[in-house]
């Protein structure tokens, strides 16, 4: 992950908050990881997003259950 945060222009401790779905962590930088990783983030194709929804649930199962539970966001503004 260390290539990654360089990469993406980050320390490892933000690329660390990114991984971990850190909702203090600036859209930018998880656009920019998202890009370099190759994860597509937009498609007009509802049948290419759904093929992708798919690819990245394939990645997600290989990682820890920790990362991969979802989190609440707070809308109490």
């Amino acid at each position: 992950m260390g290539d990654l945060a360089e990469r993406v222009g980050v320390t490892y401790p933000t690329m660390k908050r990114i991984e971990q779905g850190d909702l203090g962590v600036s859209i930018g930088l998880v656009f920019e990881a998202a890009s370099i990783l190759g994860v597509p983030l937009f498609d007009a194709d509802p049948s290419r997003r759904a093929l992708e929804a798919r690819h990245i649930e394939d990645r997600l199962a290989l990682l820890p259950q920790r990362v991969r539970k979802p989190r609440q966001a707070r809308n109490d503004f």
